[in-house]
C-alpha cells in the first residue's frame, strides 16, 4: 500500500502500539482478578469501586502532568520513566493484603500509566504527516484493546495455575521488558540513524502545520482554544463507556449471569477484539472520506458520529436474554468506542503544534478521566441496588451528546481551491 511508504515511521508506531498493549494488559489484570480478589479480601462492589476510583483519580491528576513532562523531557526519556513506573507499580499489587492496600498500589499504577496516550499522540505528531495520522493513531490505539483482550485468558490462566499474585508479577514483568525495548529502539526522526533523507524532508515540511494556521503552544492558550473543548467535552462523555468495559465486564458477567473464571477467560476478551476493528475503522473511514473530497476535520467528525450512533447497541444490554447476547452487545460497544475515540485523539495531533500535542492530549485525557471517575462512583453506589441496565442506557446517551458537542464547537472549512483539506477554526 502506498500509505505505508516510509517504513521507519511504521516501525516507530509499532513500538508505541506494543507499549500500549503492555499498558492495558497491566491495567486490565485487576478486572480479571476482581472476582478472585473480592473473595480473597471480602470486598463489596462498592469497595471495589473505590479501588478503581483510586486508579482513576491518580490517572486523571497525572494526565496533564504526564503530557507536559513528555513535552519537557522528550518522548523517549519521558515514556521510558513512566513505563518503568507502571511496571513496578503493577508488580506491587502482589503485596496487597486488603482493599485499602490494593487501592494504594492502584493509585501508583494510575499515576504512571497516564503517559501512554499522550506519548502515542506525540509520536504520531513527530513521525507522521497529517494525512497518515488517523491510521497511525488507530495503530497505537489498537494496543489498548489488544492489551485488554489478552488480559482475560492470560490472567485467568495465571490465577488458575499459580495464583493472583503471580498474575500481577508476570504482567508487570512484561512491561519492564517493553520499557527496555523502547529505550533502545526509539529516536526522534532527526536523531534516528535509519531514516531516509526523503522521509525526513517530508516530516520537516509537515511541521509548518496545515495551511499555515497559528496553533496554541501554551497551556493557557490550549484552554482558550474552542478546538480543545470540542475534543475534551466529547472525551469526557465517552470515557465512562470504555472504563466500564475495562473494569466491570468480568464483575457484570459473574454477578448477573453467574459465569466463573474459566468462562471469563473464554468470553470476556471478545469486546476488545471488536474494539480492534473499531480502531481500524477510525483510521480507514477518515481517509476514505478525504479521498472523496471531505475536509480533514470534517472526516474526523463524521467518524466520531458514526461511532456514537453505534453506542445505541450497548445501551440495550439490560434487555439481553442471555450472556451471549450481552457479550455481543459489549462487542458493539467496544467497536463503537474505539472508533469514536480514535477520531477524537487524532484531532489533537491535527489541531496542535508538535510542541503542544502532549500537553493538549494530556489535558483532554484528564477531563475524559474525570468523566470515567464520576461514572465509576455512580456504578459503585447504584449497581448492587438498581442493577446495571440503567447505567448502560446512560452510556449510550452520553456519546450521542458528545457527537452533538463536537459538531457544535468545532467548525471545519470546506476543501480549499488548492486541494488542501479543511481545518479547524480555533477562535
Amino acid at each position: 500500500m502506498a500509505i505505508f511508504k516510509g517504513k521507519l515511521r511504521w516501525w516507530m508506531i509499532g513500538l508505541v502500539t506494543l507499549g500500549t498493549i503492555m499498558n492495558y494488559l497491566a491495567r486490565s489484570t485487576l478486572s480479571v482478578a476482581a472476582p478472585t480478589l473480592k473473595d480473597e479480601f471480602g470486598m463489596t462492589t462498592e469497595q471495589y469501586s473505590w479501588v478503581v476510583l483510586a486508579f482513576q483519580a491518580s490517572y486523571t491528576a497525572m494526565q496533564t502532568v504526564a503530557g507536559a513532562l513528555l513535552d519537557s523531557l522528550g518522548t523517549r526519556l519521558g515514556f521510558f520513566i513512566f513505563a518503568m513506573g507502571w511496571a513496578l507499580a503493577n508488580m506491587g499489587h502482589a503485596l496487597a493484603t486488603g482493599w485499602p492496600s490494593l487501592a494504594a498500589f492502584r493509585a501508583a499504577l494510575g499515576a504512571t500509566e497516564a503517559a501512554a496516550i499522550p506519548a502515542g499522540a506525540k509520536v504520531t505528531s513527530e513521525w507522521f504527516p497529517a494525512h497518515q495520522r488517523p491510521l497511525a493513531t488507530s495503530c497505537f490505539q489498537m494496543g489498548t484493546s489488544v492489551g485488554s483482550m489478552l488480559a482475560p485468558p492470560l490472567v485467568a490462566f495465571c490465577i488458575l495455575w499459580w495464583g493472583w499474585q503471580e498474575a500481577f508479577l508476570i504482567t508487570g514483568g512484561l512491561s519492564v521488558a517493553w520499557a527496555l525495548l523502547w529505550w533502545f529502539g526509539y529516536r526522534k526522526p532527526e536523531d534516528h540513524p535509519a531514516i531516509t533523507p526523503g522521509e525526513l524532508e517530508e516530516l520537516k515540511k509537515n511541521e509548518q502545520g496545515i495551511e499555515g494556521e497559528v496553533r496554541p503552544a501554551t497551556r493557557g492558550a490550549v484552554l482558550r482554544s474552542r478546538g480543545f473543548w470540542a475534543i475534551a467535552v466529547p472525551r469526557f462523555l465517552a470515557e465512562p463507556a470504555w472504563q466500564t468495559f475495562n473494569f466491570f465486564i468480568p464483575l457484570y458477567l459473574v454477578s448477573v449471569w453467574g459465569l466463573n473464571l474459566r468462562d471469563i477467560a473464554l468470553w470476556a476478551w471478545l469486546p476488545f477484539l471488536a474494539a480492534d476493528f473499531g480502531s481500524l475503522a477510525a483510521g480507514i473511514l477518515p481517509n476514505a472520506l478525504m479521498r472523496r473530497g471531505a475536509g480533514m476535520i470534517a472526516s474526523r467528525k463524521v467518524t466520531m458520529t458514526v461511532g456514537a450512533l453505534c453506542m445505541i447497541g450497548p445501551a440495550c444490554i439490560g434487555l439481553a436474554g442471555s450472556p451471549g447476547l450481552a457479550i455481543a452487545l459489549f462487542c458493539v460497544g467496544g467497536f463503537a468506542h474505539q472508533m469514536l475515540n480514535g477520531a477524537l485523539i487524532t484531532l489533537c495531533a491535527d489541531i496542535f503544534d508538535t510542541r503542544a500535542v502532549g500537553t493538549a492530549s494530556g489535558m483532554a485525557g484528564s477531563i475524559a478521566w474525570i468523566g470515567g471517575m464520576l461514572f465509576t462512583f455512580l456504578i459503585g453506589q447504584s449497581a448492587d441496588q438498581f442493577g446495571y441496565a440503567p447505567l448502560f442506557v446512560a452510556l449510550g446517551c452520553l456519546d450521542l451528546v458528545g457527537a452533538c458537542v463536537l459538531w457544535g464547537l468545532l467548525r471545519s472549512s470546506p476543501k480549499s481551491p488548492d486541494g488542501s483539506n479543511g481545518r479547524a477554526e480555533l477562535g
